[in-house]
């Protein structure tokens, strides 16, 4: 068996697939995409593809990896890392068919029977929060995330930080203290606001605060901990098992969140989640993007101890023309109850794309960037 061929597909709302078929004709699928540079990373996995990948074994997944990532002089970074995250999961989905088993069998066996999700609310610029919350939680849902903040000056107003809290308390009210509510910074929150904002969102005991500075800035987690009991979550903009190093040695985060279309995939998250166990530091992978993204992710989490629980992107704000369950012939395989999901038990991810939909969507002009924020001095501001 050898890899004979592959194809790849942009479709609504921001997302890329990529199929590839070996000469037995299993198929495999992956979800390569930088949201706003799908273009980019559509060249890199062609490159990568028609370059290596064309001809060699399927199974021998470690050793394409390590070749994909060591085999050029320059390496890492969100395009190539994302390029080699895509590959890498249609390269699992293809052997676990192969052998007849989920991913997660195939990486020790499950340590868990489901695992627990949440439910975005609000959107970029985050509004009617409460109102979502209990819709939410009257779904099933027991756990929510929603950004902290919109636009943010460096340092900003007593405003700004009270009503940053103030969303948070009228959500706490809403749904009282049996729900987890995590609070995402974004990035675009700085080191001054950061340490404000975590002081004063703590009288209302968000479940985490996300992302409390850029990833050029983790150096300064250190001071942000000492002005909040909250755990601290990051790593969504991190790509590989060496970018986490440093975090885990300076002992100041509590929650990663690499994502499996980010971080090089299967393989390598599986290593960062083994490496944030010997830290002590629980995961829960990012996942704002597509359903073989997602059953990426539940395989990981499935066998990895220190899962905590998993994002997933249905009805958030930026699925306007297509939502994660309109691409499997069988959305069931994700039914939310109680707050979790079922570990699919299926062949390879679990997951059966509905390949004439994604056909038909792939015609459509797909061209989603991410917006361009501006301060009231139209210097630009962090989205």
């Amino acid at each position: 068996m050898h890899v004979s061929d592959y194809e790849l597909f942009e479709v609504p709302p921001r997302w890329l697939f990529l199929k590839i078929t070996t000469s037995d004709g299993t198929v495999g699928w992956g979800e390569p995409v930088v949201e706003g540079r799908a273009k980019t990373v559509r060249t890199a996995v062609e490159e990568l593809m028609d370059n290596y990948l064309l001809g060699k074994d399927p199974q021998r997944i470690e050793d394409h990896w390590q070749t994909m990532y060591r085999g050029g002089f320059y390496r890492g970074g969100p395009v190539l890392m994302s390029a080699i995250a895509g590959i890498d999961q249609a390269l699992w989905d293809i052997k676990g068919k192969h052998y007849g088993a989920p991913v997660h069998d195939l990486l020790g066996g499950a340590a868990r029977n489901r695992i627990r999700i949440y439910q975005w609310i609000g959107g970029d610029d985050p509004a009617d929060v409460a109102e979502q919350a209990r819709e939410k939680v009257d779904a099933g849902f027991t756990a929510l995330k929603m950004n902290g903040t919109g636009k943010l000056e460096r340092i900003d107003s007593p405003a700004a930080v009270s009503a940053a809290a103030d969303r948070m308390q009228e959500v706490r009210e809403e749904v009282g203290d049996a729900v987890d509510v995590g609070v995402d910074f974004h990035g675009r929150v700085s080191k001054p606001m950061a340490k404000r904002l975590v002081e004063a969102l703590k009288p209302h005991d968000p479940f985490f605060v996300e992302e409390p500075v850029l990833p050029e800035h983790l150096d300064d987690l250190g001071e942000i901990a000492q002005h909040t009991t909250i755990s601290i979550a990051t790593g969504e903009r991190l790509f590989s098992r060496f970018d986490f190093k440093q975090l885990f040695e300076d002992g100041h985060v509590d929650l990663i969140q690499p994502d499996l279309s980010h971080a090089g995939g299967i393989t390598e998250v599986k290593k960062i989640a083994s490496m944030a166990e010997a830290y002590d530091v629980a995961m829960a992978p990012h996942c704002p993007l597509g359903p073989v993204a997602l059953a990426s992710c539940v395989q990981v989490d499935a066998c990895s101890p220190n899962a905590l629980i998993q994002e997933q992107s249905l009805d958030i704000h930026y699925n306007e023309t297509s939502d994660v369950l309109d691409y499997l012939s069988d959305p069931s395989v994700f039914d939310y109850e109680d707050g979790f999901t079922e570990i699919p038990d299926g062949p390879g991810l679990g997951v059966e794309v509905d390949e004439a939909h994604v056909r038909e969507q792939a015609e459509k002009d797909v061209d989603w960037h991410n917006p361009v924020w501006r301060h009231d001095d139209g210097s630009v501001g962090e989205w």
